[in-house]
Formats: C-alpha cells, structure tokens, sequence
C-alpha cells in the first residue's frame, strides 16, 4: 500500500453534469469514499442540492459547494438541471453549463482537491494543469454504450451526420458480444452528433475522456469486463471501476399511503413501473401503456411524467379507465421512492425505462424485471440484461417505436407466470446475479480497489 495511503486521506472535489441521473451517483459515490475518512466537495447548483442532499450520509466530511446557472438563450427561467427542460433541448442547459467554468475554477483555486471527478466538463483538465490535481472522468452510464458510441475507431465525420449504415456498424474491435444496436433502434446514437454547447456530444466526450488521468465506470467487470477493456485500449488511459455504487438499504420508510395502497395486495403481485424523470410520452403512447397494465388483470403502480399537450395525468387517461380499474391501479404523475417499492413485499414486477441507476436497482430486487427501453444506452442496458445475463424479458416494439397494449401485457405475463418457462429461467439467473452483488465484501472490495487506484495516480 502506497505511504500516502497510510499518512493521509484524500480530498477529492466532484463536478457532474446537471442531470439528477449523473449527481445522484456521485453522491453515492462519495458517500462510500467518506465512510473511508476522504473528504469530498461537490459543486452543484441550488435545485439540486434541495433535491438530493438527503442522499448525503457523512455531512461532516462531504460538503456541497453552491454554484449558480447563469441564464442564456433559449433556457428556460430556473433550470437548473436536465429534468426542468424538455429531453430534446439540452444544449441551452449544455451552454450555459460550460459557462459555469469561471466559477468552478475559483472554488477548485479555494478548495485545492487532490483529485476532480467530472464528466461532460471537459474542460476540466485544463484547470488541472492551472490549478494541480489530477482528474477522473467518472461515467454513471454503461461500459457498452461508450465503447459501441463514443470510441475513436467509430471515426465521427466533423462535416455530417452518421447514416444509419454507419451507425448500425460497430466500432473497429468492439467486443462480440449480444450487446449492439438493431436496424433503426442504431438512429438513437445519432444524439452524439448533436450540439452540446460550442461543440458536439461526441467531441465533448471524447475530449474528457482523452484529457483525464483516469476514465472511472460505475459498473463491475463481471458484467462488462470486455468493454472496460476495449475502452482502456481506445483511449489508452487506465480504468477504474467502481462497482454499481448504491446505498445498501432505502433512507427512510415509503410514503404511508403509498405503504397502505401496497399492504392490500398479496405477496408478489403488484406491477411496479417508473421511467425516470426525463422520459416523456407522447400522448397515445401513454395511453396505450396504462391500456396494457389494465389488460393484466394485475394490481399496478405506475410513475410517469404527464405526457406532452396534458395538463395533468387524470386528464389523459383513456376515458372510462378509473372507473374499470378501480383501486387496483394507481398512476402518478409525481416522484415516488423507488428503492422503497422495490422493497415492498407485494411488487413481484418491476417495468423499467432501463436507464442505468434502474438496472443496478432492479438487479438488487427481488422483482422479476420487464424493460421497455427508448434512448440508445437503455437499450443497450436491456440487452445486457435480457440477452447476455437473461435476467428480464424485453417488450416488443413495432416499427414506430412504441409498444402496444398487447406486447406489454404479454411480457409483463410472461415474466410474472412462475409456471412459464421465461418466468423460471429469468427469475433463476437473477437470483443469482442478486446473490453475487449482495455477497459480503463484493461492492466493498471494487470500492477498496478503486481507491487504490485513486492513490496510484
């Protein structure tokens, strides 16, 4: 062990993108490196900090630094993060982002870290080299998605937009693997062309990744070990990997009335389903999900945002749909408390977007997992989980997209049916992957050896 190590702890300053998918697992994160005695400093903007400071559990040696978002063009008036603006329209929120440098610089001149965790700001090693520390570029996304997406043998023309033909073709010695993109479902790369600020997607990333001393992944080699590989060899940087990063057990207990609407179900037999905050369906689309949860004949929670051209969520349900549900479905427009549902001894079913913070949770579960993914790292995330680890079943999508009614009832059937052969064989391949995550000292020794890592730098 390095005689740093021994002598003294570590001061690490943590700058994420202003999205509460990417600042929660930082905060967790660093609630694992303070349990270890490092002192952590993470600059965030006010909003945010309401939002999830509660997730901190060591107040004494993890403190947040405030920064404020400047308005620009285009933004609307108090976002602050990806969640107050429409999925389509980041790059205000990508503008006014790098416009905050000036007064991350001046914080990082006062706090003087030893390491800075970012991960869009790439601009962050060049105040490294002002300033004296050295940086980790930490990803909260699959292993996969990076190295299938944003790798320097994809060879992104500067002048135009990939084709589909080109965005189908995986990069130049990525992995064999189940883990790729089919026929048009390749079109949800194209995000990584589009503007993020002065630049694009893709070159902003590329350039945190090939500025940093270190590219950290929130995953585990068991699960993508050939990608973390393929990523170290492309950029030609060490990479660190953390683990899946979450709090052993739910802060607090679930909402009461959430508590007494689960307690009048039997064991296992409610269908959970969240998609995350920035997902929002078009309304024929939402229509057609509560019309297949309906369909089960089962007990269900749904948590969606209201979908575009609503008011609010009673008023785009299909007409007669309360009265024929009745107290057996409840959609909610609101926030709930994922992990605490998870928990709950009567959800048997977990419908997830598969964005990465739900595959790490849905794995931890009990539920059997159905994943309706939509962006181009869910989809990925789904056929790591439904067709590498077959741990969940998959709904099928027409040529538009969406799913109907029909395809949802089915999958989510199929998975909760112990007597079908997709029920058995997906509950028996979690069952297991739960048991390895959940063994002693298994997320223990990727944070022990990740922080090894960190001194070695």
């Amino acid at each position: 062990m390095p005689e740093l190590q021994k002598s003294s702890k570590l001061h690490i300053a943590m700058f994420p993108w202003l999205a509460i998918g990417h600042i929660t697992p930082f905060i967790h994160l660093a609630n694992e490196l303070a349990i270890r005695g490092h002192k952590i400093s993470i600059l965030i903007p006010q909003k945010p900090h309401l939002q999830l400071s509660h997730h901190n559990l060591h107040p004494d040696l993890i403190k947040f630094h405030i920064l404020t978002v400047p308005q620009v063009p285009n933004l609307p008036p108090n976002a602050q993060t990806a969640s107050d603006i429409d999925i389509t329209a980041k790059n205000p929120l990508a503008i006014a982002f790098d416009a905050m440098s000036d007064q991350v610089e001046t914080t990082l001149l006062h706090l003087q870290p030893d390491i800075v965790f970012y991960d869009f700001a790439d601009w962050i090693p060049t105040l490294a080299s002002k300033i004296g520390f050295k940086t980790v570029c930490y990803n909260v996304i699959c292993a996969s998605c990076m190295a299938i997406g944003i790798v320097p043998a994809r060879h992104i023309p500067k002048d135009r937009r990939l084709t589909l033909e080109e965005l189908i073709e995986t990069p130049k010695g990525y992995p064999s693997s189940t883990v790729v993109l089919k026929g048009q479902e390749a079109l949800t790369l194209s995000f990584i062309g589009m503007d993020y600020g002065e630049t694009t997607f893709d070159v902003r990333i590329t350039a945190a990744m090939k500025g940093c001393d270190a590219i950290g992944i929130r995953t585990c080699r068991e699960l993508e070990g050939p990608m973390c590989d393929y990523l170290s060899d492309q950029y030609e940087k060490p990479v660190f990997l953390s683990g899946p990063v979450l709090p052993e057990s739910p802060t607090g207990p679930l909402e009461e009335k959430w508590e007494s609407w689960l307690n009048k179900f039997g064991a296992k037999s409610v269908v959970y389903c969240a998609f995350g905050s920035q997902l929002i369906l078009q309304k024929n689309q939402f229509q057609e999900m509560v019309l297949g949860f309906e369909m089960t004949g089962l007990p269900f929670f749904v948590a969606v945002s209201k979908p575009h051209g609503a008011d609010s969520i009673e008023e785009a349900l299909p007409e007669g749909f309360l009265e024929r549900v009745g107290d057996r479905g409840v959609v909610h427009g609101g926030w709930v408390q994922q992990t605490q549902f998870l928990n709950h001894p009567s959800v048997g079913c977990f419908v997830s977007h598969c964005g990465f913070g739900s595959m790490w949770e849905s794995l931890l579960s009990d539920s059997q997992i159905v994943l309706v993914p939509r962006l181009a790292d869910q989809i990925l995330n789904t056929r790591l989980l439904a067709e590498d680890l077959k741990v969940a079943v998959e709904v099928a999508r027409g040529d538009m997209g969406w799913f109907s009614k029909e395809d949802l009832c089915k999958a989510i059937k199929s998975a909760m049916d112990e007597d079908s052969e997709v029920g058995k064989l997906i509950k028996e391949n979690h069952a297991k992957w739960k048991e390895t995550l959940v063994s002693p000292g298994y997320m223990d020794g990727y944070i022990d050896s990740f922080i090894q890592n960190l001194y070695e730098l």
